[in-house]
């Protein structure tokens, strides 16, 4: 339950970020290499959190 709600939340954080990161006039070939890396970013939170990417390490929330 922990890890589902841990993921939950870094999601939620990484989501804000995206938008706002988005909402900022980034020239076309800038905006693509910024959403690529945010795409890898959200890869390595996922398989880091479920434990699958062992180098990455999330602290896991716990409320």
């Amino acid at each position: 339950m922990t890890l589902i709600i841990s993921l939950i939340v870094y999601l939620v954080i990484f989501g804000l970020i995206w938008w706002l990161v988005g909402m900022l006039p980034l020239p076309s070939p800038v905006g693509q290499i910024v959403r690529v890396l945010f795409i890898l970013l959200l890869i390595m939170i996922i398989l880091s959190v479920t434990g699958i990417l062992p180098g990455v390490n999330v602290p896991l929330i716990r409320l």
